[in-house]
């Protein structure tokens, strides 16, 4: 399987060691052997090599100088390529897209996307953007042209909240879907449990690395908003737009909000709502005060966890990380080893 990464910082790096450190596992259990052909990155430089790359090499050379254009001279090796002409021009079966994208354009995502899709190339990703404002113009796309497209990291990391419902709870009518989405936020909430004030559970946040020097995206609810979009999307085959999600952070949260429910045997959580009806799909992302005894009330730090309403299983809860290079790599690697397995069957 040949494999060009568009955007090589930490997720693609993990899936990279991924590759090597499971080398054995993948060949022997799937038939996988991945070759790293091509590598772009608007900070790292871009390089490509048709019989492939030495990945050890590679994560080397990025590591000690930054730029993966100081891989060793070779016979064969281009450098300098951008991402569409990377994209477009390379012998790559499967394209990697995990650039920096702005949520809100989708971009440049998308059109790496659509350019890979309308070169019969394959595409895993861990960008939300595309899945949640272009859903139906590239799954159609990818759809004609029998190529595929994964994304199973785009809402719960490496936790499988997209495919589990989609295989494991085939049959079922989903009617409902809730969740905390957002591990940035539980662990705010959680602090606050603990007694921090708001600001000081944010600052614990940042410093572990769970919260950006910009935590707007998910303390106003932003980032589970487009988690909501994806599930609707994916899961219910309704296309809803983003700004028609009512949505509310928790940056006006207070430590005595906090305690006082539960003095009540109540928690706060900030709670991502689909809710599908005659009348169609609606979505909600808010805080939510729910009992003590209520399975997300006990979902606490970082963690993330989803609830399926189904009509045949009854409600169904999954639980897990949702965020983590470690994790969103490997989903990257959950939807190759899918790929492979639907190549297995045709």
């Amino acid at each position: 399987m040949k494999i060009a990464f568009i955007g090589f910082g930490g997720v693609g790096q993990a899936l990279a060691k991924l590759f090597l450190r499971n080398v054995e596992q993948l060949k022997k259990q799937y038939g996988i052997e991945p070759v790293v052909v091509a590598v772009t990155d608007v900070m790292k430089g871009s390089i490509y090599h048709p019989e492939g790359l030495n990945t050890n090499k590679l994560l080397e050379v990025v590591n000690e100088t930054g730029n993966v254009e100081n891989y060793p001279d070779q016979a064969g090796l281009i450098k300098g390529w951008d991402s569409l002409k990377t994209i477009k021009n390379s012998n790559a079966d499967m394209i990697v897209e995990v650039t920096y994208t702005d949520v809100k354009t989708g971009q440049p995502a998308i059109d790496h996307c659509r350019a890979a899709f309308q070169n019969q190339k394959s595409v895993v990703t861990t960008n939300k953007g595309p899945v949640a404002l272009a859903y139906k113009e590239l799954s159609e796309l990818a759809k004609k042209n029998g190529v595929y497209w994964g994304f199973e990291g785009t809402v719960m990391s490496g936790t499988p909240a997209l495919r589990m419902p989609i295989i494991t709870l085939a049959g079922n009518e989903i009617s409902e879907i809730k969740g905390i989405l957002n591990g940035t936020t539980n662990y705010i909430l959680t602090e606050m449990e603990k007694g921090s004030s708001y600001e000081d559970a944010l600052k614990k946040a940042q410093k572990l690395g769970y919260a950006e020097a910009d935590p707007t995206s998910d303390v106003e609810g932003y980032d589970a908003r487009y988690k909501a979009v994806i599930l609707a999307n994916y899961l219910m085959d309704e296309e809803i737009d983003a700004e028609d999600v009512p949505c509310k952070g928790i940056s006006h949260f207070t430590e005595e909000m906090v305690q006082e429910a539960l003095e009540e045997n109540k928690k706060w959580r900030l709670i991502a709502r689909i809710k599908k009806n005659e009348e169609g799909v609606k979505a909600t992302v808010q805080p939510e005060l729910i009992e003590v005894s209520d399975p997300l009330a006990g979902v606490t730090g970082a963690t993330n966890a989803i609830v399926y309403e189904c009509d045949l299983a009854g409600p169904i809860m999954l639980t897990g990380a949702g965020a983590g290079l470690v994790e969103t790599g490997y989903s990257l690697l959950i939807d190759i080893i899918d790929f492979q397995r639907q190549n297995a069957q045709i």
